[in-house]
């Protein structure tokens, strides 16, 4: 089975990409006592939301303040961006959902949950 997702293009996403990553994270917000992954529409496929944000880490494009504003509620560290808005990239926020969709997947809820949110920080930490 092939990606539906469309590819970046020079590290920037299509639009149609970007809306699909903010349906994605309202769907995770959404996500409570299932234990089954949630999912968007994309092109007419289901997708799961961990493949919309792995099609999102190399995304140099600026994430829109109101998802990055979501994204931080779900931080236990403060989020300390590059420039003087704290601007958070899609790359950055697709990896940071992709660590809480793992972990709300193998622990359940939210709660006690650790999300390491500075640079530098290790793909491979674990729990």
């Amino acid at each position: 089975m092939g990606n539906a997702l469309p590819e970046l293009h020079a590290g920037h996403a299509p639009i149609s990409l970007q809306e699909a990553f903010r349906e994605a994270v309202y769907a995770f917000e959404e996500w409570e006592g299932e234990l089954a992954e949630p999912i968007v529409v994309f092109g007419g496929r289901i997708v799961p939301i961990s493949q919309v944000f792995e099609a999102m880490r190399n995304c140099n494009d600026i994430l829109p303040m109101n998802i990055a504003d979501a994204i931080k509620t779900w931080l236990t560290k403060p989020w300390k961006g590059d420039g003087p808005l704290d601007q958070m990239n899609f790359s950055t926020a697709s990896r940071v959902m992709g660590v809480l969709v793992r972990r709300k997947l193998l622990f359940g809820e939210m709660s006690g949950m650790s999300v390491l949110a500075t640079k530098g920080t290790s793909r491979n930490h674990r729990p």
